[in-house]
């Protein structure tokens, strides 16, 4: 059900108070105006502490900086007129002890009229003698369909008429932002362009990437990897070329649900980062970046109130993948209980949603010590499959050394011995070997040389990699792998 018809189920059934989550005043003031539209006898009243109330374009002025007086001014209502009173920030005033009292004695007299308070303000807090009394709703981001009527309008507005085609790509990317950053980012971009083509869409993309990440959590990352830059772990991108098609229309009408994540274990520097990125690419999605320790705040309530945040701005942004970078850090189950059990709470709200969401968000997190993350991380359902990247094989080397090569070097990769550079390189991690060409590359730039076999030889010699300096706990991840925990990615075992 859309906000919109509860909201309207809501007000028609003269529930007495609703209360609101939004940051989008002026959008839900159009939803309540909107919705009293086929009640003509209806009238509407906003308040806020500084202006008290206005109704339509006549400002009173009353209750101004008091709101126990905004309470009266309801109290004191004909009971005869139909009325909505939306109060703003009302949440601001729940620690007063006379606010409470007077919302509880005015729940009764609205009973016996057609009269709703809707509070709205940005978190939800109530405190217990309200509970019972106030409805919650939360107002979403827009959807595509809000989104398009908004972009329309606009354009009208200013008298520009671009190609269909251009409107809909324009809509995929302003999802998860709310109207007024929408409003911002075309004036912005017509403003400095004065003309509205294919050419600008890089530029809107980029002041989104600017918005999502002064207002939330997340950071909106535009990649070009694809699966084919990745060398080795085959078994993961055949899973994953199955599930190329899962957000198209074909897949829905077949009944399919979206797929929903995918939890990648293991060594440092075998894949995992860049993978999230490859999916976003070659499934055509947006991608968002969340670092988890960014959700803790040291306010009570305010991690899981981020949390919800987070997950909003996500849902608002579907079809897209959430790549949640080493979760393990942010979840530990050493952990002692000094953070006063917010650590576990964010951690149950991000579970259940794992669990029980619906849209189009692909979830894909990382996590190098799967021994640190807590069990019911890896319980079934939460994510379609747990894969493990292990270091990578001879034959995973040596597609690594290539892909790397053929980058660098694309007309003369294969003047170097690939097949001996694989097996000397032993143990050694994709990273690793990108940084093993690095380093030769570096040493024959100094000699004013090209880089030959040779110089990626003694830059294998001279770097010491992951697998000897963190041996123990490799070790502990590939016997876990190795009694069937978990998906491997590869299909080759020999090292």
């Amino acid at each position: 059900m859309s906000f919109q018809r509860e909201l309207e189920l809501l007000v028609k059934s003269s529930c007495s108070f609703i209360y609101i989550m939004t940051h989008e005043e002026d959008r839900l003031e159009n939803i309540v105006v909107e919705i009293s539209l086929n009640d003509i006898s209806q009238s509407i009243y906003f308040w806020d502490f500084i202006e008290g109330y206005k109704s339509k374009n006549a400002l009173t002025k009353e209750a101004q900086r008091n709101p126990l007086q905004a309470l009266n001014f309801i109290e004191s209502f004909n009971q005869n007129s139909d009325a909505i009173f939306i109060l703003k920030d009302f949440h601001l005033f729940f620690n007063d002890t006379s606010i409470i009292r007077k919302i509880r004695n005015l729940s009764s007299k609205l009973e016996l009229c057609n009269h709703v308070v809707i509070m709205s303000g940005i978190e939800v807090n109530l405190p217990n003698e309200l509970k019972y009394l106030i409805q919650v709703l939360t107002l979403p981001l827009p959807n595509k369909y809000e989104i398009r009527l908004e972009i329309q309008r606009l354009l009208d507005v200013l008298d520009v008429k671009p190609h269909k085609s251009l409107i809909g790509n324009l809509v995929n990317i302003c999802q998860g932002l709310s109207i007024s950053q929408i409003r911002q980012i075309i004036s912005k971009m017509l403003v400095q362009q004065y003309i509205f083509d294919s050419a600008n869409l890089d530029f809107i993309a980029k002041e989104k990437q600017k918005f999502v990440k002064q207002t939330s959590l997340l950071e909106v990352h535009k990649t070009d990897v694809l699966l084919e830059d990745i060398g080795g772990i085959d078994n993961l991108k055949q899973w994953l070329k199955k599930r190329s098609s899962s957000f198209s229309d074909r897949s829905i009408n077949y009944g399919l649900p979206y797929p929903k994540g995918l939890l990648l274990v293991g060594i440092q520097g075998t894949g995992k980062s860049i993978s999230a990125k490859a999916i976003a690419n070659e499934w055509n999605l947006s991608l968002l970046r969340l670092d988890v320790g960014r959700l803790f705040a040291g306010i009570v309530g305010e991690s899981e109130s981020n949390t919800r945040q987070m997950i909003q701005i996500a849902e608002a942004s579907a079809p897209c993948v959430l790549w949640i970078d080493e979760i393990d850090k942010a979840f530990n189950r050493n952990l002692n209980a000094s953070d006063s059990g917010t650590n576990n709470r964010v951690l149950a709200t991000l579970l259940t949603w794992l669990s029980e969401k619906t849209t189009a968000v692909f979830v894909v997190a990382t996590a190098n010590n799967i021994n640190e993350l807590p069990t019911e991380v890896m319980r079934k359902g939460r994510f379609d499959e747990i894969f493990f990247l292990n270091l990578p094989n001879l034959y995973e080397r040596k597609k690594i050394f290539q892909v790397h090569l053929q980058k660098l070097r694309p007309d003369t990769w294969h003047r170097y011995n690939i097949d001996y550079l694989a097996k000397y390189s032993r143990l050694f991690s994709g990273a690793e070997i990108q940084q093993v060409i690095m380093e030769a590359m570096y040493t024959a730039f100094h000699e004013k040389r090209e880089f030959t076999s040779l110089d990626l030889l003694n830059a294998i010699d001279n770097i010491v990699p992951l697998a000897f300096t963190d041996s123990d706990n490799i070790r502990q991840l590939q016997e876990l792998a190795s009694l069937g925990k978990f998906r491997i990615a590869s299909k080759f075992n020999t090292y």
